[in-house]
């Protein structure tokens, strides 16, 4: 007999172990990934990196949006839902106590007097607390919870990879409005040399000195650039609406939108510092919410495995209840109403194992294209990193190529100009030198755009700023 019962104890022990084995945590470890060598050390981040451009309105127009934009404040909606899901998944590991307040009144059959004497109206009331505990035997509920926090912490890199975004949109499309705005001056000044090319021309024209093609040729360069200014101002107010989206603020602001343009594009250009780290900071995958929002998921993806896994096995929950009972309200908790219990009970699935298989399938699924989403989001974080710097590098070589042209371009019009006047050109030669500078005027302008934005775009693909000292460490690494 107790040979039987040492054979049992030991099959439940070895059954238990199994049980103990099969549910072990899975954990969420990362892929394997091929990473480029970093080229830059660690850098010290700027998290408010708008301020390098040193323009007040810009900073005063992000902040806007990061306190007002819709998107943003739907990213921060869905941290208050994960953390509510989380208070929800905490809650589960303690137990919870209830209190019950009961009364009825019952007639019973005049027929069963005979056998049972006794008040065929009676009253019964009861009260008292219920208390009930599920002991977390396989971590369910611990997984649970886990995978909860790791959800609550990817909205909040959600959020802040917004964040980042709509920074770098309203930084792009501001810069984007002062190029406009400088592209229009410069078209209105050119409105006014060619109004005043077409006066000299006509004084010109009276005096027999040149024909009346010269002249028409003057007003048709004339109309040109004027056609040039409606397309600017229509661009200009779109940007302002756009800016105003991008801010948070009111449908009647977007309508007329009214949003300083602060400093000169040349003026903010000349105050930003445009030099950059030489290659990928080594903590790039730190530095960028997007791949921390990713392995977040991929971590809460794993610890849901292990809360469907922890289905198959049994439930141990604990119950007790403390309280009275009584046919006379005024009595029901005295001592002699008093009544307790406590009670322990195991549920176990028998039919659900296919249903629970299931789920476990679709978890290992989920955590699988986490991992995808996971290798995904870092590819593209240094495929960010990379165009960036090489945009950014492409952008600087291209401005200074564009002010070298305009330079080259007055010189020639000064030139031209004289060599018409002293009768050694003709007036085709002023006029195309003229429409040369100002398409010079503007390439050069978008250039100077395409620096500063293309420095936005750095900023965003390595996650934020950076300290000057960086130099200092990175002036030796390879490019």
């Amino acid at each position: 007999m107790n040979s039987a019962k040492l054979k049992l104890a030991k099959i439940a022990f070895i059954g238990v172990v199994t049980a103990l084995t099969a549910c072990a945590s899975t954990e969420p470890r990362l892929p394997a990934l091929d990473l480029p060598a970093p080229t830059a050390t660690h850098i010290a981040g700027i998290e408010r990196w708008w301020t390098q451009f040193s323009d007040p309105q810009l900073t005063t127009l992000i902040e806007e949006a990061l306190a007002a934009n819709l998107d943003l404040r739907l990213a921060v909606l869905r941290i208050d839902e994960a953390r509510a899901n989380l208070r929800l998944a905490r809650s589960t590991l303690y137990p919870s106590l209830d209190a019950d307040l009961g009364a009825s009144r019952a007639r019973r059959s005049q027929s069963t007097d005979a056998i049972f004497p006794g008040p065929q109206i009676s009253n019964s009331f009861s009260g008292g607390l219920q208390a009930a505990y599920e002991v977390d035997l396989w971590g369910r509920l611990a997984s649970g919870r886990n995978a909860a926090q790791a959800e609550l912490l990817a909205t909040r890199f959600s959020a802040e990879t917004v964040r980042t975004a709509l920074a770098a949109q309203v930084a792009s499309t501001y810069f984007s409005l002062r190029a406009l705005d400088a592209e229009l001056q410069i078209a209105r000044d050119t409105l006014g040399t060619r109004a005043e090319n077409i006066k000299l021309q006509k004084q010109r024209f009276d005096a027999g000195l040149v024909g009346e093609y010269e002249l028409r040729l003057s007003e048709a360069e004339r109309s040109s650039v004027a056609a040039v200014i409606p397309a600017l101002e229509r661009a200009i107010a779109q940007s302002e609406a756009a800016l105003a989206v991008l801010a948070g603020r009111s449908a009647r602001d977007v309508y007329t939108p009214v949003v300083a343009h602060g400093k000169a594009l040349a003026t903010i250009a000349s105050a930003t510092s445009t030099e950059v780290p030489s290659g990928l900071p080594a903590d790039l995958l730190a530095r960028r919410p997007d791949i921390r929002q990713a392995e977040a998921n991929l971590v809460s993806a794993s610890a849901r495995i292990d809360e469907a896994r922890a289905q198959y096995f049994p439930s141990l929950i604990l119950t007790g209840r403390f309280g009275g009972e009584s046919a006379d309200l005024s009595n029901l908790f005295s001592a002699p109403a008093r009544v307790w219990s406590i009670a322990g009970s195991l549920l176990q699935p028998i039919i659900g194992a296919a249903r629970i298989g299931s789920q476990v399938d679709a978890a290992t699924s989920r955590r699988n294209q986490a991992e995808i989403g996971y290798v995904q989001s870092v590819q593209s974080a240094f495929r960010d990193a990379h165009n960036a710097l090489v945009a950014h590098r492409a952008a600087r070589e291209i401005f200074v190529a564009q002010d070298e042209r305009r330079t080259q371009l007055i010189d020639a019009l000064r030139l031209s100009d004289l060599r018409y006047r002293s009768g050694y050109s003709s007036f085709i030669d002023v006029l195309d030198n003229q429409r040369n500078l100002l398409d010079a005027e503007r390439a050069r302008v978008n250039a100077l755009r395409d620096r500063q934005t293309a420095l936005v775009d750095l900023y965003k693909a390595l996650g934020g700023g950076w300290s000057p000292e960086v130099f200092a460490q990175t002036e030796s690494s390879p490019r």
